[in-house]
């Protein structure tokens, strides 16, 4: 099987060309190729499929096989791969996801897609839609309890369910302990990505992550598009931030008149590769 690993802001993913590769068990394939020790490495599979409604189809799955909805990161990295690689020549292109079309605006240089950015549709904020059972009609600095200590969440579906916690300083958090407990809560059906934010000022933020079905990540899309929701809704930010990641920073702007997140960031190629498949 031929692939390309590519990040954006270190949130890392396999990608193979599914316009000429076929991949008959993804969510295997997932687990076999995430692990970085007996694999290649990364936060998991991304597969570019063609599309009937869209110029390509995303299809994403974690690192434990589980197939995920959309990643932000993700997205802006098919962008770099199809113009990158010859598979088109436009600069604005459409990607179908589970989480509904993406409209992607490509900044090109010298041949090579340098920045990408990404209407990413509007959030959603119904508790039954993210989801999310806490008996409120909103979910905006609701408290619940985690692990024997109470926060206070927002919750946002960006095509992935999101947990965002207001918290003092992300470099003391113990991600490993509270991810899990958060990802796991009953409060979660389908479980939860968990995105742990410290406010330096209006425009500026910090944001550790712990993505359901991969872990603490470098960078997590979604996560930050959700952040932006937060932030606003909670009166903390100005609509347009930076959120700075673990990996890198990415420019956020929730755009209220029109009820859209737009998320600008960089992607990168880290290498091509073959790798045979034990089964």
């Amino acid at each position: 099987m031929k692939f390309t690993k590519m990040h954006g802001c270190g949130n890392d993913y396999i990608y193979v060309n599914c316009l000429e590769e076929t991949v008959e068990d993804p969510e295997r394939t997932a687990v076999y190729v995430s692990d970085r020790h007996f694999g290649i490495g990364s936060d998991g599979l991304i597969l570019i499929h063609p599309s009937q409604v869209a110029d390509f189809r995303m299809a994403m799955y974690n690192a434990d096989g589980s197939e995920g909805k959309m990643c932000g990161n993700g997205v802006r990295c098919i962008a770099k791969y199809v113009y990158d690689y010859g598979l088109t020549d436009k600069k604005q292109i459409a990607i179908e996801t589970l989480g509904g079309i993406k409209y992607l605006d490509l900044t090109v240089e010298d041949g090579k897609v340098v920045q990408v950015k990404v209407d990413m549709g509007a959030p959603i904020l119904e508790p039954e839609r993210i989801p999310v059972k806490l008996g409120v009609d909103r979910c905006v600095n609701e408290p619940m309890t985690v692990g024997g200590k109470e926060y206070q969440i927002t919750a946002v579906s960006m095509g992935n369910p999101h947990a965002v916690v207001f918290v003092e300083d992300t470099d003391s958090l113990a991600l490993d302990v509270i991810g899990p407990e958060f990802e796991h809560h009953e409060v979660f059906p389908d479980r939860i990505n968990t995105e742990f934010v410290q406010v330096l000022n209006r425009k500026e933020v910090n944001m550790r992550v712990w993505e359901r079905g991969s872990g603490e990540t470098l960078a997590c899309g979604t996560g930050t598009c959700a952040t932006v929701v937060a932030c606003v809704l909670n009166g903390l930010t100005e609509d347009e931030i930076t959120v700075h990641l673990l990996g890198g920073d990415l420019l956020l702007h929730y755009d209220r008149e029109r009820n859209t997140v737009w998320m600008t960031g960089p992607a990168a190629v880290v290498c091509d590769g073959e790798i045979s498949l034990p089964w």
